[in-house]
């Protein structure tokens, strides 16, 4: 099978999730990914669990790599990658602002050298801004940029992070790689992930710019807003997830949990959803699960990790089929990332994960 991205190469200087996940994506289609370490290796060795000597984090990030441990500051190091980014085609680095520069592997200096790069920073803040040095992580761009103050909880994912960095960096990085094929230049991608947090408030901003004011914590229709959407208590300690915004979907849920007409949700919001409450928190989750069933109405039991690992439609489409192999030989599960199956390597082709050779 051809992949899409055979033939290219990729020099991966990110660590811990956000680069690394784009370049693993980049390999799946298949470009050469060669990730540059420090010695002793990247951050994200040392987390735990452990599978022997290795990281299952870094494992599940970094299959299917090849590693070139290279201490940046030392005298010899600029002379080594220039050799590399001569006939690489994309240089993804995570550094804060201007740390490329100054060890002299900049955009400039590296598009002198091969006109063709495609050179993708990802950064909290992005390149320029009042905030461009800033620390931060997930939670904080989340905080930022107020999309955490519409639903004030903490977050069950890392958004910023896989929806904020790697995703966009993908993204731009193939767009980038099209260009190239019609003009013959590379270009570079300042990614924030900050900035992609707007696009998850997008409901908000829409409705902020109509009424004039944008909406507080659980006011809009998604973040509790509505009755007919949000999490509902059951009766032996699991939830109930309530996603019945359209009208056939209501009526359909309403009905099987026995929620009066009166009550449906029109006439008093706050009323209805006590009384949803209510009802469900009587019924065991099991019980609710056997009540919704084949009823069309968008209802769904929090399913713990365990459970939606072995659910029979994620297995059928082969989502954990992907294995990463250790040095030792020992198998991981690899990233499950969104990539069709015909433009990825083969699910049942384990990904060696690089060790720290020299």
């Amino acid at each position: 099978m051809t992949l899409p991205l055979a033939g290219l190469t990729v020099l991966d200087f990110s660590t811990l999730l956000p680069g690394p996940l784009a370049t693993f994506m980049l390999a799946e289609a298949g470009a050469r990914v060669i990730k540059i370490e420090r010695p002793g290796g990247e951050d994200m060795r040392a987390f735990p669990p452990h599978t022997g000597a290795m990281s299952a984090p870094f494992a599940a990030l970094n299959g299917g790599k090849e590693t070139l441990v290279l201490d940046l500051k030392a005298p010899d190091a600029r002379e080594r990658l220039h050799a590399l980014v001569a006939t690489a085609d994309v240089l993804v680095e995570q550094f804060r602002p201007g740390v490329m520069d100054r060890l002299g592997l900049g955009y400039e200096a590296l598009s002198a050298l091969n006109p063709r790069l495609v050179y993708c920073s990802i950064t909290g803040y992005g390149q320029e801004g009042p905030r461009a040095m800033e620390a931060g992580h997930d939670i904080n761009y989340q905080a930022v940029t107020g999309l955490l103050s519409l639903s004030p909880a903490m977050p069950a994912a890392l958004v910023a992070d896989v929806a904020g960095g790697a995703m966009p960096a993908v993204t731009n990085i193939l767009l980038a790689l099209r260009r190239r094929d019609l003009t013959g230049l590379g270009c570079r991608i300042d990614v924030a992930m900050a900035d992609a947090m707007f696009t998850f408030a997008w409901f908000a901003l829409a409705e902020g710019a109509a009424t004039g004011r944008h909406p507080g914590p659980h006011e809009t229709m998604l973040a509790g807003g509505s009755p007919r959407y949000g999490l509902y208590p059951t009766r032996d300690g699991r939830f109930l997830a309530v996603g019945a915004l359209e009208d056939k979907f209501w009526a359909a849920f309403c009905d099987a949990i026995g929620l009066e007409p009166k009550l449906r949700d029109a006439r008093d919001p706050a009323a209805t959803r006590a009384e949803v409450t209510r009802l469900v928190a009587a019924r065991d989750a099991a019980a609710l699960a056997g009540l919704l069933h084949g009823r069309d109405c968008c209802c769904t039991v929090v399913a713990s990790l365990d459970e939606a690992a072995a659910d029979p439609h994620f297995s059928a489409r082969g989502l954990f089929r992907a294995k990463a192999r250790t040095p030792d030989g020992a198998l991981l599960p690899a990233a499950v990332v969104p990539i069709d199956p015909v433009l990825r390597r083969s699910l049942d082709e384990p990904r060696d994960v690089p060790g720290l050779d020299v």
